[in-house]
């Protein structure tokens, strides 16, 4: 996959409208992806030595080739939008530098259970995305769009692969339960506080204060910060949760169809 010839016109504020709050929300997003995709993968692959089932074997590999693609062309929209003005080359150093640190401090059990609550994150946000149409209409640029709709469509693929590591290599409910809770903190403080930061640079945001308030109020009533979005983030404190337990086979078969199919709309750019 190569999305950068569809990025080459990208405006400063491209989810829908114009809207100045929802581009930088999508921005913080985009730029902890390719590091922490990376993340991702180190996690895993420090327990694939303890895996013997040959089927999970097979899918961990499928799970480290989806996530390192899934950075690469965030790299490439992250490069884009640094070049617009926003703060994604920073925000991409503190991310790595941070998880490099922490990765330090936690055990690798620890490491693989923080992985599989953030993947439950991209899959509960992928699942609204492929399964919403007024989601996918806040991203107001196709390019954008589409590159969103691709990775959505592989994490909904590989949602349950670090979950399924994870309870093979013996870990426990309480740890798995604790995880999400260091999850939920750091993902609603960071992405908050790098989406403040990124308006308070942006001269646009300065200049239209108007603008930024129904921003605001607009993503109070976004799909994605939707109840039904909430409620099934926190599903995952269930007990015996499982990512298998939500059954997204239809949207997962229906979207590759609609992406890669005969007249796929990424067909030709996945050909080349």
């Amino acid at each position: 996959m190569e999305f950068g010839s569809w990025l080459d016109d990208l405006p400063k504020h491209f989810a829908a409208d114009g809207d100045i709050v929802g581009s930088h929300v999508l921005m913080a997003l985009s730029s902890v992806f390719p590091d922490g995709e990376d993340f991702f993968v180190r996690s895993v692959e420090a327990m694939r030595h303890r895996i013997d089932d040959p089927k999970l074997r097979e899918d961990v590999e499928g799970f480290i080739g989806q996530e390192s693609m899934h950075g690469r062309e965030h790299r490439v929209l992250n490069e884009r939008l640094a070049d617009l003005g926003y703060p994604t080359r920073a925000i991409g150093t503190y991310v790595r530098k941070t998880l490099r640190f922490r990765e330090r401090l936690q055990s690798r059990k620890f490491n693989l259970a923080v992985t599989a609550a953030l993947e439950h994150y991209t899959a509960t946000l992928a699942e609204t995305l492929l399964g919403n149409p007024e989601a996918r209409d806040e991203i107001g640029h196709d390019g954008v769009r589409y590159l969103l709709m691709w990775h959505a469509l592989e994490e909904s693929e590989h949602k349950a692969v670090a979950f399924d590591v994870y309870r093979a290599v013996g870990g426990s409910e309480r740890m798995r339960k604790a995880a999400m809770w260091v999850v939920h903190a750091n993902f609603i403080f960071e992405t908050g506080i790098w989406t403040l930061i990124s308006l308070a640079r942006d001269p646009d945001a300065r200049r239209h204060p108007f603008r930024v308030l129904r921003g605001f109020g607009r993503l109070l009533h976004s799909p994605f910060t939707s109840r039904r979005t909430v409620a099934q983030l926190f599903q995952y404190h269930q007990r015996n949760f499982h990512p298998n337990d939500r059954d997204t086979t239809q949207l997962i078969a229906e979207w590759r169809a609609n992406l890669f199919g005969a007249d796929g709309r990424l067909t030709d750019l996945l050909a080349s």
